[in-house]
């Protein structure tokens, strides 16, 4: 066992031998060669430029969020789109049921033809109400535009930051219980 063993290496020896010699030198001296020849070109970078910092002075400068100056600059933009002097809820008119509720608290169930005229079916605190276009519903005095088989469309009337009349559309969507 010993015998195949020394005779193995001994075999070996010239298949290693083959591994070193001048084929290895000659690659080196050519990758030594190509090195030499290659300069990498390096662009320099340019210098940073000179800050300079700016002093703050408070007194000389406007305040930003001055409400006063903010409350100005949104009435002016409410005077150019016009027309939001017409706009205000109806105080003075007796509220519906459906007004004393968020409409959160509220879902459309269906909806259906009365007369050729379509109606809404909405429940509040597990009560159903009958809503036709012209009804009002909700805080923000809401009044029903249109009623479709899957929503109920509103116009609602809000304050905004100026303290504005302005209107903001909002929607009912026909909601299915589960069981």
């Amino acid at each position: 066992m010993k015998a195949l063993r020394v005779l193995g290496a001994i075999a070996l020896i010239p298949l290693l031998s083959g591994c070193f010699g001048s084929q290895q030198e000659d690659l080196r001296a050519w990758m030594r060669d190509q090195r030499a020849q290659v300069k990498p070109r390096i662009t320099p970078i340019s210098e940073p430029k000179k800050f300079t910092p700016q002093a703050y002075t408070e007194g000389a400068a406007m305040e930003p969020f001055n409400n006063v100056r903010l409350t100005q600059a949104l009435r002016r933009d409410s005077s150019q789109t016009g027309g939001s002097d017409l706009i205000a809820p109806e105080l003075n008119r007796r509220k519906e049921a459906l007004e004393a509720y968020p409409l959160d608290a509220m879902a459309m169930v269906g909806s259906l033809n009365r007369n050729g005229q379509r109606v809404a079916l909405v429940t509040v605190d597990k009560l159903l109400y009958q809503v036709r276009v012209g009804n009002h519903l909700g805080l923000n005095y809401g009044r029903v535009t249109r009623i479709d088989e899957t929503e109920l469309a509103l116009r609602e009337i809000v304050q905004d930051a100026a303290g504005e009349w302005i209107e903001r559309p909002a929607t009912l969507q026909l909601q299915e219980r589960s069981k």
